[in-house]
């Protein structure tokens, strides 16, 4: 019998997951990734409890692919290198089951991509559109379309397949379709055309790899100025992934962005100056920067006929809480769970199946995710403020919360992730 099928749009970390979810569940899948070829460069990904759940769901040991160096703590210190807020991860690791661990994103994506089947993964291979086919298809920009239970005739009657264009002129028929293409999701555009896109958060963020084996650093920290903050996260392979952020007009660039982070911050405490040192010795190129956006608003729901967004795609979120990549993940195991096995195109001869899980798709996600996106604004917000005096009124605010109770404010986030039934 033939098997199910599903096109996946983009190979970054929740794409490669939910490809990797379906075939375990036995789908064929197909991802096209408009990049020609695995990223060897890149930043790092912190995986904080919930994500590593949801990997083990699916049989994903994080740590085994990209290291198992965990931090002794993590926390937010003041640009003179006081602590504000400081907890053990030996702390977490008793409330959540398991440690946070940051891994370098190339490695990550590539130990995801080789647990694909062979020629399931297409670089080069940039989707351009997907044609849907059956009756009476919604607006989903429009707010409000009702979302029906699983197991409930689909709402937006959807009988046929997808057929899936590329920009190499392949095409695909699908069964579902993943969109995984970024923030700046076409796919979200083409079938959300009335939703009003990006939110420029105000802020450009450099991000880099480096190697210090000198320089032990024990901690994933950030630190809080006046409009600008500096993260420095070790890494489970040795190295450190190191993020600046500044209050900037949108597009703001300089010629040479080491020289621009010593400027801004080759004053504060250490390991930074040390550590931005080590920046100065990077290709200009190896240090990324980019706006920082979030979505403008929720998506009226995270389906459209056959296909599903995740990840940026779906609810793009701000970084100050390090749980964009870790959505995605969610994301992509609680779709391949709701979704039918991948071993009949027709299950008992009844209803397909597809569309109603879809459907269940959004009802389990849309809430958390935007619940996620909101928080995340409102700590940006706290982290950049500019003034000195809301900046110093802040630093007090924080430091007077013991870090127990800083630990709890975490369990909506941690504790947040449940598979469907």
């Amino acid at each position: 019998m033939a098997k199910r099928h599903a096109v996946v749009a983009g190979a970054g970390i929740g794409g490669l997951t939910a490809a990797l979810a379906l075939h375990r569940r036995g789908w064929d899948v197909t991802v096209c990734e408009r990049a020609p070829e695995l990223p060897a460069t890149g930043a790092g990904i912190g995986l904080a409890p919930n994500a590593l759940r949801a990997l083990d769901a699916i049989g994903v040991d994080a740590a085994r692919a990209a290291g198992s160096r965990v931090p002794e703590a993590m926390g937010v210190r003041r640009s003179d290198g006081r602590w504000l807020t400081r907890v053990a991860t030996a702390d977490m690791a008793a409330r959540y089951g398991t440690p946070p661990i940051a891994v370098p994103r190339p490695a990550f994506t590539a130990a995801l991509a080789a647990a694909l089947p062979p020629g399931a993964l297409r670089y080069g291979t940039a989707v351009t559109g997907v044609d849907l086919t059956g009756a009476d298809l919604p607006d989903a920009s429009v707010p409000g379309v009702a979302v029906p239970a699983l197991g409930a005739p689909a709402a937006d009657g959807v009988t046929g397949r997808a057929s899936v264009r590329t920009a190499t002129g392949q095409e695909f028929t699908a069964d579902l379709v993943v969109a995984a293409d970024g923030i700046h999701s076409p796919l979200r555009r083409a079938h959300f055309p009335a939703h009003p896109g990006l939110h420029y958060l105000g802020e450009t963020a450099w991000r880099a790899l480096v190697d210090a084996p000198d320089l032990p650093v024990p901690a994933m920290s950030e630190t809080w100025g006046r409009g600008e903050r500096f993260g420095v996260t070790p890494l489970a392979d040795g190295r450190y992934y190191l993020y600046a952020t500044a209050r900037v007009p949108a597009g703001t660039r300089s010629a040479d962005p080491r020289a621009e982070l010593r400027r801004r911050f080759g004053a504060w405490h250490d390991p930074i100056p040390a550590l931005l040192e080590r920046v100065g010795r990077l290709d200009a190129a190896d240090v990324l920067q980019n706006d920082l956006h979030d979505l403008a608003a929720p998506l009226p729901r995270l389906h459209h006929g056959r296909i599903a967004w995740l990840g940026d795609a779906a609810h793009a979120m701000a970084p100050n809480l390090g749980q964009g990549g870790c959505q995605a993940i969610e994301d992509a195991v609680v779709l391949a769970r709701l979704l039918p096995a991948g071993d009949g195109p027709d299950g008992q001869g009844g209803p397909d199946p597809v569309p109603a899980a879809l459907a269940a798709y959004t009802a389990a996600r849309r809430d958390r995710t935007d619940a996620v996106r909101v928080r995340a604004r409102r700590v940006g917000r706290l982290g950049a403020l500019g003034n000195p005096l809301a900046a110093a009124a802040r630093d007090l605010a924080v430091r007077a919360v013991p870090a127990r109770l800083a630990l709890r404010g975490m369990d909506d986030l941690f504790n947040g992730f449940r598979l469907p039934g």
